[in-house]
């Protein structure tokens, strides 16, 4: 089954078919670093590295750019709170951001450029756009010309008689049209600002995006994601910008994740209900957040609450279980082929992961695809005899889909598989000599390494909390 991606601009799946053969073009609104990226943040970031992982495991070459705004209202706002300057906000919130994200074990793009990074390309194709007649400068800002784009509206499927009932225009006589938005600010005294053919300034928020896409991808682009509230206005003014200056579509697919939730409320600022991802981290395992953002298509609301999490962990655990079953098996499995009823499953869940993946990036059925693995190891885990190829086999499986999804823990630094081994032996040993407290100190010692001892029917087997 070929991939199909549902394109928000066709409002259909629609089988993904890129510019050059073997490569993806993915671009994806990143975050305005003036503060800890929260929840809501982390849902487009752990689904695109999924995408992006997902794509490189069927064969395709990706660049996949993500941009740091680094400079808007937003910062300039935080450096004055905090006593600081832009520069120095957008570099504490930008490594803020690869620290969180890292822990939320999404591998980092190809690119992050930043907007303060791309200045003059910016410029640049604002002047291109008021030279073709789509933009003009108005009391030292520059404003794009929306009635000048017939197609404006075409991504959120409203035109600009609909739109103007739909959102909230601030009045400013400066523009021609309500719906005109700025691509050049005039400075304020005191701001942050750079030299133009309109004065000092800086860009307006979503003419850095068109800018960045086309130098770092090209005119046109295989992919463009971000959260479902970027649609309107900014991937609809991206569009614009773009298609003007170019005379291209700007991407081929539209992709939009949508919103969380928390306990049944819309996250906002004015409900005070924000968590920061830097929080969380600190009492949920990554892993868990991760599992729990999959859990739902990404299409579809999500909602954040103790319970939900709960379930991801026990969901895991179930998992990681069964990995752990068959990994204390492999010291007392014997030579052979692997068992048929292994391969039957190994192979179907294959199919099932694919078919899944394929469709839109179904993560939450894909996810049911491991648990189908995890039902078919259990029973034959319990078997007196097992084989070392079938052991293998499952391993292998278990590694191939979690290398798209990143559910599972990674070997963590301290001790190491042998050394948790060896201390095993020696605990049972002591245990034998009736030296409690040599025992129950080797089990304090592995409790506070993570390492939890269970007693099967195959003798003590561990696993990682």
């Amino acid at each position: 089954m070929a991939l199909k991606i549902y394109n928000t601009m066709t409002r259909s799946k629609d089988e993904f078919k890129p510019i050059t053969p073997g490569k993806v073009k993915m671009y994806v609104c990143g975050p305005t670093v003036y503060d800890y990226i929260h929840i809501g943040n982390a849902r487009p970031v752990i689904f695109f590295d999924v995408v992006r992982r997902y794509m490189e495991s069927i064969g395709y070459d990706v660049t996949y750019v993500v941009n740091f705004t680094d400079v808007d209202d937003k910062l300039i706002r935080k450096a004055a709170q905090m006593e600081s300057t832009v520069p120095e906000i957008a570099e504490l919130f930008i490594q803020k951001f690869y620290e969180d994200t890292e822990g939320l074990g999404v591998r980092k793009a190809t690119l992050n450029p930043r907007v303060t990074e791309n200045i003059q390309e910016i410029i640049d194709f604002i002047q291109g756009l008021v030279d073709k007649g789509y933009a003009y400068e108005s009391g030292g800002d520059v404003y794009f010309r929306t009635t000048r784009f017939a197609e404006y509206g075409k991504l959120s499927h409203q035109n600009l008689e609909e739109l103007q009932f739909g959102i909230r225009v601030e009045v400013d006589d400066r523009k021609e049209n309500p719906q005109d938005f700025v691509l050049w600010k005039g400075a304020k005294p005191g701001e942050i600002a750079w030299e133009s053919p309109w004065g000092a300034g800086r860009p307006g928020w979503h003419i850095e995006c068109s800018a960045m896409a086309r130098k770092y991808l090209g005119d046109t682009i295989d992919i463009h994601g971000g959260g479902q509230d970027l649609q309107f206005p900014h991937h609809e003014c991206e569009i614009a910008q773009s298609e003007c200056f170019t005379g291209h579509p700007m991407a081929n697919y539209w992709m939009h994740n949508g919103y969380i939730n928390i306990d049944n409320e819309k996250m906002s600022k004015s409900m005070g209900n924000g968590i920061n991802v830097n929080q969380m981290l600190k009492t949920i395992p990554p892993q868990v957040i991760r599992y729990f953002m999959l859990s739902a298509h990404y299409r579809n609301p999500l909602n954040f609450s103790e319970e939900a999490i709960e379930q991801a962990k026990n969901g895991l655990a179930r998992i990681e279980n069964c990995i752990a079953g068959i990994r204390h098996r492999l010291s007392t499995a014997v030579p052979g082929e692997p068992a048929e009823e292994i391969v039957h499953a190994v192979a179907e869940v294959h199919r099932q992961f694919e078919l899944k993946m394929n469709d839109d990036f179904n993560t939450p059925d894909a996810i049911t695809a491991v648990f189908e693995l995890v039902n078919a190891a259990n029973p034959y885990l319990q078997q007196e005899s097992v084989t070392l190829s079938s052991l293998e086999l499952l391993l292998s499986r278990f590694e191939t889909m979690d290398n798209v999804l990143g559910i599972l823990a990674k070997a963590e630094e301290g001790l190491l598989d042998e050394e948790i081994e060896q201390l095993i032996v020696e605990r049972t040993e002591a245990r034998k000599a009736k030296n409690w407290a040599r025992a129950d100190e080797i089990r304090d010692l592995l409790t506070e390494r993570g390492i939890i001892l269970e007693d099967t029917a195959q003798g003590i087997r561990w696993r990682r909390k």
